[in-house]
């Protein structure tokens, strides 16, 4: 499993969900210029980064790339779905997901020409109605971050088999604290509790 985090998000700790999907190897790093990472953060940066992180464990040879799963969360969420329209992704698993970063700011500045000014629009939408690889997306009902038609705006675009959580109680940031969380990507990998898929 390939993770990318939200904006600002220490993603080491992440790691420590590893015994909710056991026999699954998780691999995940800071963002450049988050945690321990040098470089600027940038749209194309991040674009690059995963390919490379993909290609680099995809060439390993215990790596079986039929079973590669890619996770992100928030703004992590057009980083996974960069990917998967550009590798072959297992499962795609994504919480609090946009349809773009353009579209979001729009929709909180409406008078701004958010399109002149914003230099990474990281567009999911338009990679969406291309990408086949089966999707499950958590939205919190009272996220304001990342308000839940911007998601199912996504969703509608996929172009693969698609299974969405919509709960409606949680935001942003309690999203991945939600009962049946782990369970449901459990079910949605299908890994029993060997760790095999």
């Amino acid at each position: 499993m390939l993770y990318f985090g939200g904006n600002a998000e220490e993603v080491t700790g992440f790691l420590s969900y590893k015994d909710e999907l056991p026999g699954i190897g998780m691999v995940t790093f800071n963002y450049r210029g988050y945690g321990g990472s040098d470089g600027q953060p940038g749209e194309q940066a991040l674009f690059d980064d995963a390919l490379r992180i993909y290609d680099h464990f995809g060439n390993l040879p215990e790596v079986d790339t039929r079973q590669i799963i890619v996770m992100g969360r928030s703004l992590g969420t057009g980083v996974a779905v960069y990917l998967a329209a550009q590798r072959p992704v297992h499962r795609l698993i994504l919480t609090s997901p946009y349809d773009s970063i353009q579209s979001l700011a729009q929709a909180q500045y409406p008078y701004v020409p958010i399109n002149w000014l914003l230099k990474h629009p990281f567009d999911s939408l338009v990679r969406a109605p291309r990408i086949k690889t089966p999707v499950l997306a958590f939205i919190g009902g009272n996220d304001r971050i990342i308000p839940a038609s911007h998601a199912e705006t996504l969703l509608q675009a996929w172009g693969g088999e698609m299974h969405k959580v919509l709960i409606p109680q949680a935001d942003h940031n309690t999203l991945g604290n939600s009962q049946n969380y782990w369970q449901q990507i459990r079910d949605f990998l299908k890994v029993d509790n060997n760790g095999s898929l």
